[in-house]
């Protein structure tokens, strides 16, 4: 092979003959490593890579029940590297997830089990200037509150007198017209009485 040569090829690759007599356990695993065997023969190469998505195809219904065939896009580079992806899928290589720094010493190991995972952040010291910033604060939103609660019960007693001085002045010219009335009542009766 050249250089810059890369072979494409599409297969169909029948696994059922193969996985047909292992237990029902071990049917996908078998079938996965008779698709190895079936292109290390036809591409002479060891080096072999499958795709995700093929990977999921075989895996699809479990351990016990593999596909019977698969359909298969197959490519080899001039570094004699095989990836094998699902027909109509173009290959994607997996993607390696990085590891989290681990902590060093059995020290930090035992606090980060304790902790959860989670670091607790270093609390900051106040200074004597944010602490006299803060009781200010803390000062004047009393006051205002203070302030507040004078102002609403003022206009509660406002409220509640002109409330009254209406009601009693409903009241006085009633209780003047009732007299009035009673007063016009007697004079009737003595008058009939007469």
């Amino acid at each position: 092979m050249t250089k810059e040569t890369t072979i494409k090829r599409t297969y169909t690759i029948p696994l059922r003959e193969k996985f047909a007599n292992t237990p029902r356990h071990k049917r996908t695993n078998k079938a996965i490593r008779v698709l190895k065997a079936f292109l290390v023969r036809h591409l002479k190469s060891d080096n072999i890579k499958i795709g995700p998505k093929l990977n999921e195809t075989l895996w699809e219904n479990g351990i016990k029940n593999p596909p019977g065939k698969v359909k298969v896009n197959v490519t080899k580079d001039h570094e004699g590297i095989v990836r094998a992806e699902l027909e109509g899928v173009e290959y994607v290589d997996f993607k390696a997830q990085e590891k989290k720094a681990d902590p060093s010493s059995l020290k930090e190991k035992i606090e980060a089990k304790i902790d959860g995972g989670n670091k607790k952040t270093p609390v900051k010291k106040e200074s004597k200037e944010d602490k006299k910033a803060k009781a200010q604060i803390k000062e004047d939103i009393k006051e205002i509150k203070k302030e507040v609660t004078k102002k609403e019960s003022e206009s509660k007693k406002v409220e509640s007198e002109s409330k009254n001085a209406t009601v009693s002045a409903d009241k006085k010219p009633v209780e003047k017209e009732a007299k009035k009335t009673s007063e016009v009542s007697k004079e009737e009766s003595k008058e009939n009485k007469i």
